[in-house]
């Protein structure tokens, strides 16, 4: 435990220092700016969407970056011979990830709270934001860990949402309207993450069946995807450090 409270500081700190979070705050600040530009009096409509896209993007940005940098800082040799096990440093990651999300989620519902209307079930959101975070951070290690330069690390992100990402936002604002082609989207973990986040709404038209398939899907694919990335650090561990 007490290793795991140094690495979230040290986390903390390196988003800090490399204006990470700063950037996070800033894409917040955007979407407020949207909410406000779109002139919609009562949001719970659209809240879930700006939080979509903060939790899924943000998420695989933010461990990615952090990432790099410690390669660039040499930070993960250090780790190497330090007596931190990879479950501490996957979870002080993950946790700095989510920490991030709340702060945007804050954000966006106190702004909505105050100069807006909003109707929507708080509780359940901090919990499939979570989730989501989760899961997506788990994609964002499996991207640092194959790729060799900020480039590729840029290049892998951009095409998770080419993808996984844009077909979900086209099929909500209702671009995508072809049946069947609505139907492959449940394939998507976007889909199911953008599902839970719908289904918190008051104005929410999920079903029952479809909160169950998204639950289900974002922690069963996290829980694989977390086999193969603790399966993965020792490996990515000796690469960058020269063994």
């Amino acid at each position: 435990m007490k290793n795991l409270s140094v690495l979230l500081k040290g986390e903390v700190d390196r988003l800090r220092k490399y204006h990470i979070l700063a950037a996070s705050l800033l894409v917040a600040f955007i979407w407020i700016g949207v909410m406000q530009l779109t002139e919609i009096d009562d949001v719970t409509g659209i809240f879930p969407l700006f939080l979509f896209l903060d939790a899924t993007s943000m998420s695989m940005v933010l461990i990615g970056v952090s990432m790099f940098f410690e390669r660039e800082e040499n930070t993960l040799k250090a780790i190497f011979v330090s007596p931190v096990t990879k479950k501490e440093y996957i979870s002080a990651k993950i946790i700095g990830n989510i920490l991030s999300n709340m702060q945007t989620l804050v954000l966006l519902y106190l702004y909505a709270w105050i100069f807006k209307e909003i109707n929507i079930n708080i509780l359940t959101l901090v919990v499939y934001v979570i989730l989501i975070s989760i899961f997506h951070s788990l994609i964002g290690f499996l991207l640092a860990y194959h790729t060799k330069s900020f480039t590729e690390l840029l290049t892998g992100m951009i095409m998770f949402m080419f993808v996984l990402l844009i077909p979900v936002v086209l099929e909500e604002v209702g671009i995508i309207t072809v049946e069947w082609l609505r139907n492959v989207l449940y394939l998507l973990p976007t889909k199911a993450a953008l599902l839970l986040l719908n289904s918190t709404s008051a104005m929410s038209t999920v079903k029952t069946w479809e909160v169950a398939y998204g639950v289900g899907y974002l922690i069963l694919s996290s829980a694989v995807l977390l086999v193969f990335i603790r399966r993965g650090f020792e490996v990515f561990l000796a690469k960058e450090s020269g063994i």
